[in-house]
């Protein structure tokens, strides 16, 4: 019941919200059809908790309620964020907190994997939490190109006086079908939230072979120190490693980014990276570091693990190859964030810029996944607005082939309370996260006063 209230009144709250922020106004263009002609709801069954937020029309200047199912912080998440990814089967996974939670149906069913005693010699088979300091972990997961999902907790200080960080690799063999862990004991005196990539191979390095390489970085290190992280050929026993020198000296590379002409499978439309992981894979093999080195430079990781410095200059640090062989690359600055895209392998890039109006004044968070089955490209911010709370807000391109401006833009959510990220922070949102499922639903993460932690929302209603 407490549910079905919450959901009457939030319809309510956004049906007399009205609009507001750039194009939010009311004014048709008669020769303009409404992208609202056709939207259909592409999931007939209800959820416990569903929503309207108000979706702007860009090219037409109306607004109009679209519906969303919410879930709370019980999905998988924490006190303080979501990490969500979605997989070509077309599940929603989530392991904002201790372990994968993951849902096939969006959001009916769902499932959880949690870590139990394993035969395996190799992984030791500590109890991954103490009684009575769930929800202290965190962590990270993305499909592999192979169909293999690669994923880590992490569990701060948990385990008596010793209060030593933990590791936990946890990876879902696609050729078995089933989950498998090992514990990874690291030594940095502190890890937190990681982010996570696949290394595509084959891979053949002094670590081992494998059909790939998974690496996990830490929050904390990776933007503070450049410092390095762990590396894995299995998914479950994972080494150190450093990143090399941004004044450069590591072997120069040629390597054709050009994948248009090539029939890339469906994993490359889920296996971006949270943005902050600052590198993207690359079909032909390896990872790639986008304007890493300081004269602007990238940075490859080969199939033998080994770094490479590409001659090849990014408009940004945040990018993404989509299964079209499309190149994205998004940057932000002050409140406008640019979106370029290259079809030729980073030799020339087309761009739109979006500028979020006077009401934006600070960005909070940012994420964005390009979708090349779909020809999809979704933007979310999290703006500080000038009237004072955050606002959580997502763009749709459908079609960005052909043209890059976006068609909707959706304000997420209330907008109606001031987060920030940080540990301290009383209400705290953490980092954006986003997903695009198989039909072109958005998976998004926001927060607004009807919870005390970060909910997050599946679009239920698509343009036919």
């Amino acid at each position: 019941m407490q549910r079905a209230l919450l959901s009457l009144a939030l319809v309510c709250s956004m049906l007399l919200a009205g609009c507001f922020g750039d194009g939010a106004g009311t004014v048709e263009d008669e020769n303009i059809s409404s992208i609202w002609e056709s939207y259909e709801r592409v999931d007939a069954q209800s959820h416990d908790l569903e929503a309207n937020f108000v979706t702007v029309d860009l090219r037409t200047n109306q607004s109009t309620n679209t519906t969303w199912a919410v879930f709370d912080a019980t999905y998988g998440g924490n006190c303080c964020e979501h990490y969500l990814a979605t997989s070509i089967e077309g599940q929603i996974m989530n392991i904002g907190g201790e372990y994968p939670v993951y849902s096939a149906d969006r959001g009916h069913e769902w499932d959880t994997y949690i870590p139990g005693a394993l035969p395996d010699a190799q992984c030791r088979t500590f109890i991954p939490t103490n009684p009575g300091q769930e929800g202290l972990g965190e962590g990270s997961i993305v499909q592999a190109t192979n169909g293999d999902i690669i994923s880590m907790s992490w569990y701060p200080y948990v385990g008596g006086d010793l209060k030593l960080d933990k590791f936990y690799a946890l990876l879902y063999d696609e050729s078995e079908g089933e989950w498998t862990w090992c514990y990874n004991r690291i030594t940095e005196p502190f890890y937190d939230r990681s982010w996570q990539v696949e290394v595509v191979g084959p891979i053949s390095s002094s670590l081992g072979n494998g059909e790939w390489a998974s690496i996990v970085v830490s929050n904390f290190w990776h933007q503070t120190q450049n410092a390095g992280g762990q590396i894995s050929v299995d998914g479950l026993n994972y080494y150190p490693f450093q990143f090399p020198d941004r004044s450069g000296g590591d072997p120069s590379i040629e390597l054709d980014l050009d994948f248009t002409a090539d029939d890339l499978p469906a994993y490359w439309d889920v296996n971006k990276p949270h943005k902050e992981m600052r590198a993207f894979p690359v079909p032909s093999g390896g990872l790639l570091f986008p304007s890493y080195y300081s004269n602007g430079n990238a940075a490859y990781m080969d199939t033998t693990l080994s770094w490479n410095e590409l001659e090849v200059q990014f408009p940004s640090e945040y990018c993404q190859i989509d299964r079209a062989g499309a190149l994205h690359c998004v940057s932000n600055s002050g409140t406008s964030f640019t979106h370029y895209m290259s079809t030729d392998g980073a030799i020339t890039w087309s761009n739109y810029t979006y500028t979020l109006g006077e009401t934006a004044s600070l960005i909070e968070e940012w994420e964005f996944q390009a979708n090349g089955e779909l020809d999809l490209f979704v933007l979310n911010v999290r703006y500080q607005s000038t009237e004072g709370p955050d606002v959580d807000t997502v763009y749709h391109v459908r079609g960005y082939s052909e043209d890059m401006t976006p068609d909707t833009l959706t304000y997420i959510g209330l907008g109606d309370l001031d987060s920030t990220s940080g540990a301290g922070n009383d209400i705290r949102f953490d980092f954006a996260s986003l997903g695009i499922l198989n039909d072109g639903g958005v998976v998004v993460a926001y927060h607004d006063s009807t919870d005390p932690d970060p909910l997050f929302a599946v679009e239920l209603e698509l343009p036919n």
